[in-house]
């Protein structure tokens, strides 16, 4: 009899862990799926969409001087930005994107695919519509957001303290506004600028270089000596001799 009372007690515990557990699993999900979901363990060889996605989130990630393509192609950089990540966030660092390393991108973003830490509103202080600029708006936003996603691991590789955005995307009227140069990188999306804060303008400056800036301007270069601007250009241009850079 004591044996039987034993056993239904254990049952009732194990059936409650497993609702639990499944509780957990399913509010995870709907977390995830509110922006996007992974639903499959990604490694060097593959391609897709699904690539692409996880790209962004690790394109802060490339090491000093580098910059991710993202381009849906999961290859030897993309596996050594996934290692990056990986290390940053204590996970195992083997280059392969699976449930524990989606589970960390998943609790650094919000709904709208952003990181924790940013957003769309920082990233465009001129208008709701992300138009009006040197590409589409669709174009723009995008680039925006990879640029959030580069400041959210630069960031975390500050220490998780805050980092202040001044200004952002600027439409071509914005940027006349402001007397931004005719081929500011703002108008394209991916232009930031940064203010001090915690972190000095040089820190940002010299740290941004770890985290997928081809362009990095800061004290000692023209007009910049009260803000750090980072951006995604073509080719790498870094200016700032106050900061050694």
């Amino acid at each position: 009899m004591l044996r039987g009372a034993i056993r239904l007690a254990l049952s009732i515990v194990m059936i409650a862990a497993a609702a639990l557990v499944g509780t957990v699993s399913t509010a995870g999900t709907a977390h995830a799926d509110e922006c996007y979901t992974w639903n499959r363990t990604l490694s060097q060889g593959m391609s897709g969409q699904d690539v692409a996605e996880l790209q962004i989130r690790v394109s802060g990630y490339p090491g000093y001087g580098g910059v991710l393509a993202i381009d849906g192609s999961y290859g030897p950089a993309t596996a050594a930005a996934v290692k990056r990540f990986q290390a940053a966030y204590g996970l195992t660092a083997d280059g392969v994107a699976g449930p524990q390393t989606f589970s960390r991108i998943y609790a650094l973003q919000d709904a709208d695919c952003t990181p924790a830490h940013f957003s769309y509103g920082e990233l465009n202080q001129c208008n709701s519509t992300w138009s009006g600029g040197a590409v589409s708006a669709a174009t723009a936003k995008r680039n925006a957001l990879v640029s959030m996603w580069k400041l959210e691991a630069m960031r975390h590789a500050l220490g998780d303290e805050p980092i202040r955005v001044t200004s952002g995307f600027r439409s071509h009227a914005c940027n006349d506004a402001v007397g931004g140069a005719s081929n500011s990188r703002h108008l394209y999306g991916d232009g930031v600028d940064l203010g001090a804060g915690p972190h000095s303008l040089c820190r940002l400056a010299q740290q941004a270089r770890n985290h997928g800036f081809n362009g990095i301007l800061g004290p000692g270069y023209p007009g910049h000596d009260d803000h750090t601007h980072v951006d995604h250009r073509t080719t790498r241009y870094w200016s700032a001799p106050t900061c050694g850079i």
